[in-house]
């Protein structure tokens, strides 16, 4: 290194050199300046873009499955240059081919999984070029520790990348990957051993006493009912009356309401089970029906009144047409019935059940099956809202039509 005297000595000799020297190094510190300011820039937009948005543990992920996937890169490294033969540029280029087709594959799976919320075949093929990758690493191994250390690296790059994707899928799904149906607490729960609710001991004991009742009480009744032996009747009442008498003694049934009640709501359930065949419940997203009150109307006049009260059984229909049991012949005499209700319809008219069967010659339990069909279609079932609220009448299938001016449009 010249000392301060020769750095002097020069810059007298050669003032000229020294300019430019002097020159040279401001560009060359300025041009460094600016070439560091833009990698900072460049790196801060990359820490803003990718990394500060991203939680601690993707971050770490990140990093971890990096430095696994170099220590992999290393090892195909060496094992295209012992194995392959390969050197120079070539060796350069040719060496990651499958880390960075790991690579690739990794960044299509999470592009599936945000997409299609499933990794897809991409998430297989990284598996599968990270065993190969480790086997083959693994091949140029000098020891057995090395070749362990070669198999490990891609192994932990994969599982990191996987459980980076677990944690995207849970981000997106908002639920796990699967759901056990075999679990310990479902095995417990299936033998007994463990309860679903926070129930306590006493609660469920209690429980089970009064079902016990209940279902004793149940079966007394149907002994009772059907006839049974007088030896079965009186077991059965026995083993109500035992069931009673601990349910009594460990339930406080005697003196607590609300166990009582709910006694008497599991009997209650047990013996009306058969009402269940004919129960109607209302579907749950049928919306509900507005009621209105029907403002008062006028009366009707005496021969509508007359003719409203009638019914279908009390019409005599003389049907001269034979028992029909050909399926074109009733097939044609459907079409029939349909053509006249279309055109009665088409002119504000809804045909009664009586006057199909007599216009068409049809049975009234034909004409009345197809007419509660049709009354259904928007005209049809229009025009018997109207006369329902213009005059409180209730489709029978009996009943007239009223025209706008009131007269009768449909009668015997």
């Amino acid at each position: 290194m010249p000392t301060f005297e020769e750095i002097t000595a020069f810059i007298i000799e050669k003032p000229l050199p020294t300019a430019v020297i002097a020159l040279l190094s401001l560009a060359g510190l300025a041009l460094a300046f600016l070439v560091i300011r833009v990698a900072w820039r460049a790196i801060a937009w990359l820490f803003s873009r990718y990394v500060a948005q991203r939680p601690v543990e993707d971050v770490l992920t990140i990093v971890a499955a990096s430095i696994a996937t170099g220590v992999s890169a290393q090892g195909m490294w060496r094992f295209s240059g012992d194995v392959l033969g390969l050197d120079g540029p070539l060796r350069l280029l040719l060496f990651a081919f499958i880390e960075v087709a790991i690579i690739t594959s990794a960044v299509r799976a999470r592009r599936n999984m945000r997409e299609n919320f499933s990794a897809g075949i991409d998430g297989i093929a990284v598996w599968a070029l990270t065993c190969l990758t480790a086997v083959l690493s693994s091949m140029d191994a000098r020891s057995l520790p090395e070749a362990l250390f070669r198999l490990a690296a891609p192994l932990v790059a994969a599982w990191l990348w996987e459980r980076g994707m677990a944690i995207e899928r849970h981000r997106i799904r908002g639920t796990g990957r699967i759901n056990w149906r075999l679990t310990p607490e479902r095995m417990l729960v299936r033998l007994g051993l463990a309860e679903v609710s926070d129930r306590t001991a006493s609660e469920v004991d209690a429980h089970r006493r009064l079902t016990r009742v209940a279902l004793a009480a149940k079966r007394a009744k149907a002994l009772r009912e059907g006839g049974g032996s007088e030896r079965k009747l009186r077991a059965a009442l026995a083993k109500l009356d035992k069931a009673m008498d601990q349910a009594v003694e460990h339930t406080g049934l005697a003196v607590d309401q609300q166990r009582q009640e709910a006694l008497l709501a599991q009997i209650a359930a047990l013996y009306n089970t058969s009402a269940l065949i004919d129960a109607d419940p209302r579907v749950p997203w049928e919306p509900e029906a507005d009621h209105h009150p029907v403002p008062a109307r006028p009366a009707l006049p005496p021969a509508l009144a007359e003719l409203v009260e009638d019914e279908d059984e009390d019409i005599e229909v003389l049907d001269s047409t034979p028992q029909v049991v050909d399926t074109a012949q009733r097939a044609a005499l459907i079409r029939a019935a349909r053509d006249y209700w279309d055109r009665q319809i088409s002119k504000g008219i809804v045909p009664r059940t009586v006057d199909i069967a007599q216009e068409i010659g049809l049975s009234l339990a034909t004409a009345r099956e197809y007419r509660a069909l049709w009354k259904l279609e928007p005209q049809a079932h229009a025009l018997i809202e109207a006369l329902y609220h213009q005059h409180g009448i209730v489709d029978t299938g009996a009943f007239p039509v009223l025209g706008p001016d009131g007269r009768v449009l449909a009668k015997s």
